[in-house]
């Protein structure tokens, strides 16, 4: 018998992944979206806003029913809530994908999915931050279909093709563009990262399994480095940047946004490292989680961005990330 997956969103970076995903595994797919992106080949495709008045009503409308549904929605968590509660009876299970910002700050280094969560989530809220919005967005989830029926999955940095945030990308271009490149060090500096296909593999394998309850889903630590992403950057786009190795004492003296200005970087030992770079995921490696090589996830990026002209979409409801070049010349004092 063919499974029946429903995508809400479904037609950028981590929702196209899940239904690519589904798709190679023989599923019937449909993508409930707003048609501002074309859908990926092969789907059924439903209109509406989500956060409109009648937003679902083309869901609601239908006495389609599915095997499981996977939100990736990240706003107020009421429209997870409506959505979750129209679908309830509906839909086996319902996949939540969360992030890891869901933990009450600052997370020790190696938490694991039974750290304490943000307080003051609701999944009633309107937009509030990220982190209440995502957790708010679990417990609407848990609210309609309980905690063996929903999976959250809580992601930390996502990389890979068709990302929209704009971080794997900036790398790619400004290293792309050659010439000496600010390159935050150490060199040895670990990485937690996942590709957007190993996320939607793990996903699609762990629904079916009827797995459920939350699970942090990064890769595991060790797993790449600052020096072995760069390195491979470098080499995918021709090898005529000259990576100027900075340490991070001088990059911050600078005034340099970590994570931001220079995208997927924070300072070693500091807090934010430890938030976005040390999680425990082996709950979710012992549910089957492999993660591709960072060249792989480079090169394919590399690939994709080049499809496009060079120029990655970029979600209207986050900031630009990338370093000014008048600042990086400063810094490099060239």
């Amino acid at each position: 018998m063919t499974r029946r997956l429903l995508v809400l969103g479904g037609t950028e970076f981590v929702g196209r992944a899940v239904v690519e995903a589904a798709l190679g595994r023989g599923w019937e797919v449909t993508v409930f979206h707003r048609g501002r992106h074309e859908p990926p080949s092969g789907v059924q495709s439903l209109l509406g806003d989500r956060t409109a008045p009648d937003g679902l009503a083309a869901l609601a409308g239908t006495s389609e029913a599915w095997d499981l549904v996977v939100d990736t929605w990240s706003a107020a968590p009421r429209v997870v809530r409506d959505s979750a509660r129209l679908l309830a009876g509906r839909v086996s299970r319902y996949v939540y994908v969360s992030s890891c910002s869901v933990y009450a700050w600052a997370p020790k280094a190696g938490y694991g999915e039974d750290a304490l969560v943000v307080d003051g989530a609701s999944p009633d809220a309107e937009a509030t931050d990220y982190a209440r919005d995502k957790r708010g967005g679990e417990l609407a989830a848990l609210d309609a279909f309980g905690a063996d029926g929903s999976l959250l999955v809580r992601c930390g940095l996502i990389l890979g093709p068709y990302e929209n945030i704009g971080r794997l990308p900036w790398w790619l271009n400004r290293i792309a563009a050659g010439g000496p490149v600010l390159a935050p060090g150490p060199r040895e500096l670990p990485l937690q990262y996942v590709d957007v296909r190993d996320l939607a593999q793990w996903t699609m394998t762990a629904a079916e399994s009827g797995l459920g309850g939350a699970y942090n889903l990064v890769s595991p630590q060790g797993h790449s480095t600052m020096g072995a992403l760069l390195d491979a950057c470098a080499e995918v786009t021709g090898g005529h940047a000259e990576l100027r190795w900075t340490d991070p004492e001088t990059v911050l003296a600078a005034g340099i946004e970590p994570w931001t200005q220079l995208p997927v970087w924070v300072p070693p030992a500091s807090e934010l490292h430890g938030a976005l770079h040390s999680a425990d995921v082996s709950r979710a490696v012992a549910a089957g989680l492999r993660c591709r090589p960072v060249r792989e996830t480079v090169a394919d990026t590399w690939e994709w961005l080049r499809s496009r002209g060079g120029t990655a979409p970029l979600r209207p409801d986050r900031p630009p990330v990338g370093l000014d070049p008048a600042v990086e010349a400063k810094v490099l004092g060239v």
